[in-house]
């Protein structure tokens, strides 16, 4: 009797976000978040931001999405930054790293593009060994109530985060 060798891992493969998969991206925000995903302080910022699908990526294992994360053009005061969010992960994928790679990429491509800061709404815990953190956020406005603690930055270059979020 002969041992099969197991097959190996899917490959995981990040790609920018494209218009045909926005059906795929917000199934899995829905899944991800649930309908209170349409009340949070984030989504007040993507109303009136302009996203960045160049900045935005999705993961894919074996032909199925299994993440995502989406970044969005503001301001904050007359500043120009990124809006991180949604990041989204598959319940299935959620202990594999998907999400940090996620947020890895972005901010890569934030930064080789010229952009000066990434904010986000989030855990620092999670996302302090990305870089983010909530001191230069401190004097961050959002355009609806938030938790001041969970308003982070990660800055490419000096920046003076102060003022209110708004559409560039």
């Amino acid at each position: 009797m002969s041992v099969q060798p197991s097959a190996p891992p899917p490959a995981l493969v990040l790609k920018p976000e494209r218009l045909q998969d926005s059906p795929r991206i917000e199934a899995l925000l829905d899944r991800a978040f649930g309908p209170g995903r349409f009340v949070k302080s984030s989504e007040r910022v993507r109303e009136f931001a302009d996203f960045a699908p160049e900045l935005s990526f999705c993961a894919w294992e074996d032909g199925e999405l299994v993440g995502v994360v989406r970044m969005w053009r503001v301001k904050v005061g007359q500043e120009p930054v990124v809006f991180l969010g949604p990041l989204a992960v598959e319940a299935t994928a959620r202990k594999g790293g998907v999400g940090g790679l996620l947020v890895e990429r972005a901010c890569e491509a934030a930064d080789a593009a010229g952009e000066a800061c990434v904010l986000l709404v989030g855990d620092e815990p999670y996302f302090a060994r990305f870089g983010f953190a909530a001191e230069p956020a401190r004097d961050v406005r959002m355009p609806s109530p938030v938790d001041q603690k969970r308003v982070l930055a990660r800055a490419f270059r000096p920046v003076a985060l102060k003022g209110a979020v708004a559409g560039r």
